[in-house]
């Protein structure tokens, strides 16, 4: 059997959608660090947070179009909201405050290496030798930066060293979430979101941190509402089509989106160590694109709950009246057999 012609590319709508994702929050590293100054990282990151809490509530789809978040999904939801919500922005606010905004961003580029690391070592995805050798160029990339900062003095590389924990946070997070990508993703974003906001207030009060003005207020919010709200909902269709790793890898475009809006507000300071970072980290981006994996595989008998459509040859079972478009419903999967080209999705967990 054939596989459709769109199926020859099956990186390429998990990978524009990763993208989108990707561009959404490198732009808000910098505007993060501009409206975030002189106020506190926990009250940042509440801001970001509550931003994107409201985002996923008006982003929820209905039941008969996108699978409902679980009880049994509290756990994970709550270790990602800490992860993701609050160590994460609260050491990026940190370090932000401590270091050039275009090494900060292109920094985050790493998130895509601890994403790969902990995707493979949790649900067994495919790492070949061309997905190694773009995870390497990303890591020396990472180190010209830090030693890009500290030539600067200790504190820029202090600040530096604190958004590498963010991106370590972030792919602890990023990983968590790959199980609850089948989800509706407004939802997950809503519980992630409100959760991190409520405990990072919570924390700005216990330290007394001052109350942000208005218009920072404001700012935080519309920043987080698309930087950290719509980026997050992107970010989870993406690994529902791609898989954890690769979508952390696509992902690792948001960092030169956010170098590029730095220098664009004003930021200099670049030197020959920043360059060779960014060089190292785009072309371990551009290698890992160009990544292709067929071959035969067999898929079990299963059944679960998520958004699928009849014409992606895996959803077989049929309905009085064919859904035209994506719909949501518990459904069987039967034992198949065939080869086409795949990336590790929900569909294609098998292991190597």
């Amino acid at each position: 059997m054939s596989p459709p012609s769109s199926s020859h590319l099956p990186a390429l709508r998990g990978g524009l959608i990763a993208l989108l994702a990707a561009v959404l929050f490198g732009a808000s590293t910098p505007l993060v660090q501009r409206f975030g100054a002189g106020i506190g990282s926990f009250s940042t990151a509440a801001l970001l947070y509550a931003g994107a809490a409201l985002v996923g509530a008006l982003l929820r789809r209905p039941v008969d179009r996108e699978a409902r978040v679980q009880f049994g999904d509290a756990k994970r939801l709550a270790a990602m909201a800490l992860f993701g919500a609050v160590i994460g922005p609260v050491a990026l606010a940190w370090g932000l405050q401590r270091t050039s905004g275009a090494g900060a961003s292109l920094m985050l580029t790493l998130e895509a290496v601890f994403t790969a690391v902990l995707a493979r070592l949790w649900y067994h995805e495919t790492l070949d030798r061309r997905v190694v050798l773009a995870m390497t160029l990303l890591t020396l990339g990472g180190m010209a930066l830090v030693l890009d900062r500290a030539a600067s003095g200790a504190t820029p590389m202090l600040g530096l060293l604190a958004v590498m924990a963010a991106t370590a946070a972030w792919g602890v997070d990023n990983t968590l979430s790959r199980a609850v990508a089948e989800r509706d993703p407004g939802q997950v974003v809503m519980f992630k979101g409100g959760l991190g906001a409520i405990a990072t207030t919570l924390l700005a009060i216990v330290f007394g941190e001052p109350l942000p003005g208005l218009w920072q207020a404001q700012a935080l919010l519309a920043v987080g509402a698309t930087g950290y709200g719509l980026s997050l909902r992107f970010y989870l269709l993406a690994q529902r089509a791609f898989g954890a790793a690769r979508t952390g890898s696509v992902f690792a475009f948001a960092p030169f989106v956010g170098a590029a809006l730095a220098l664009v507000l004003g930021e200099r300071g670049g030197s020959v160590w920043m360059l060779a970072g960014a060089a190292l980290m785009a072309a371990g981006i551009l290698l890992h694109l160009a990544e292709r994996h067929a071959h035969e595989h067999e898929h079990v008998s299963l059944e679960h709950e998520h958004a699928h459509r009849h014409d992606d040859m895996h959803h077989t079972h049929v309905h009085t009246v064919m859904p035209a478009d994506s719909h949501s419903h518990s459904h069987q999967h039967k034992p198949l057999r065939h080869s086409h080209p795949h990336v590790p999705d929900e569909q294609h967990a098998h292991t190597h």
